[in-house]
């Protein structure tokens, strides 16, 4: 068993990267090269902006090479929950912008002729235990009242067509999700930047952020430094580095995933659809087939940061999970086990804007792949001033209690939600 993600292990090599010092200016620093700063930086370059990309280690070398795959609807609550707390027309457009988003990818693997595998093949959300029912009910009538979503409802019989397992008590299918090849997209993306003139820096980590007045900075970086007229965050929940005010705002928590040998045969039976799923529990699953006949299955297997040791010990309870849910698949042998992080908010809802002179993009909080990469285009026309609405804006981003970019009480957050599921 590999412990490496299987999308940057079989993407292909980003071979346009930059070499040497960083040049002395650019009109934008994007700092982050995720779906984010990848997505910004391919978005300005077309509009015939300097910019230059500096990435602490690989390119989407983090989330957004070691994540499960999905690039669906929805965000972390229900649109109901949504309506809840923020009213009705808030709450539309929050669950909207993430199916604009989902088409934005499509669109740009089109656009950009990026092979990733991209295909629309809907997400199901399965429904773990007899009482979750309800809630997926509840969901569908406000996605078609509201919205007019196209979802369905599906009873334990139809699940028991669409997964080989006995586990579920129904589901709501959502035609419109998506899945890619993470790796292969995050090189086509850096690709595409560079071949329209983004200039990027890859093991380039920033040290220093030098406020120079309004907008302008210099970026001080393992490879030189740059003065900037603007710098775009698109960091995530990093805890290395200049970024204190974001830290204190943004947990990132845990998330594991194992990969098997190619099945073939067997997810044909398992998996006939080859849909995204994902489950209704606080410590569930997500899962889905590769391209190349591969199970990607994923879960909060325990609320702990990823290392060798915790990776490999997740991939155990995951690998467990598996053979209870799916007892077909019980003897397939698995290839790939890693970790990630999860970015957290308090609301769990993506956080952008400008702060202190910086703009930034982040905290996606489990849904980034559509929305890192919409946002990065987003935020490519905001930092140039073109006027553009941006979804995740801010008027008061409150620092979490007692919190200063060190998780000491996720064993604790872990407890809790088990006892969720426990009596859910």
């Amino acid at each position: 068993m590999k412990l490496e993600p299987f999308w940057l292990a079989t993407a292909p090599a980003f071979t346009a990267g930059m070499s040497g010092a960083l040049p002395a200016r650019a009109d934008v620093v994007i700092v982050g090269g995720g779906f984010t700063g990848l997505s910004a930086a391919l978005s300005l370059a077309r509009k015939g902006v300097d910019v230059v990309l500096v990435e602490a280690g690989r390119i989407h070398g983090e989330a957004s090479g070691r994540n499960g795959g999905h690039c669906s609807p929805g965000t972390s609550q229900t649109l109901p929950d949504l309506i809840e707390r923020y009213g009705l027309d808030v709450a539309k457009r929050h669950y909207q912008v993430y199916t604009d988003a989902v088409d934005f990818v499509e669109e740009r693997v089109r656009a950009e002729q990026i092979d990733c595998d991209f295909e629309r093949r809907g997400k199901l959300k399965l429904a773990s235990k007899p009482t979750h029912v309800a809630g997926l009910q509840r969901n569908y009538d406000a996605l078609k009242k509201h919205l007019s979503a196209d979802v369905e409802l599906l009873s334990a019989a139809d699940v028991r067509n669409e997964i080989a397992s006995d586990a579920f008590h129904g589901g709501m299918l959502d035609a419109r999700g998506g899945q890619m090849h993470m790796g292969k997209f995050g090189t086509g993306l850096a690709t595409a930047a560079a071949r329209r003139g983004a200039r990027i820096f890859e093991q380039a980590a920033v040290t220093r952020l030098t406020n120079l007045g309004g907008d302008r900075h210099r970026v001080s970086t393992a490879k030189g430094d740059i003065e900037a007229d603007r710098v775009l965050l698109a960091t995530g929940c990093s805890n290395h580095g200049p970024f204190d005010w974001w830290q204190r705002r943004i947990v990132p928590v845990g998330s594991f995933v194992i990969v098997t040998e190619p099945i073939p045969a067997l997810l044909d039976k398992a998996l006939p659809n080859r849909r995204n799923y994902v489950t209704s529990l606080n410590f569930g699953n997500y899962f889905r087939a590769t391209a190349d006949h591969r199970l990607v299955w994923g879960g909060r297997a325990r609320f702990a940061r990823s290392n060798p040791a915790s990776d490999r010990k997740s991939g155990q309870i995951l690998k467990s999970m598996l053979d209870q849910l799916i007892p077909s698949l019980r003897d397939v042998r698995i290839e790939y086990c890693w970790g990630g992080l999860v970015e957290a908010t308090a609301d769990r809802l993506p956080a952008a804007g400008k702060h202190d002179g910086l703009y930034y993009s982040m905290a996606y909080s489990g849904h980034g792949t559509q929305m890192s990469t919409y946002m990065g285009d987003v935020m490519a026309d905001i930092v140039t001033g073109n006027p553009r609405a941006n979804p995740w804006a801010r008027t008061d981003w409150k620092s979490l209690p007692g919190y200063a970019g060190r998780e000491w009480f996720l064993p604790v957050v872990g407890a809790y939600f088990r006892f969720k599921d426990a009596v859910s």
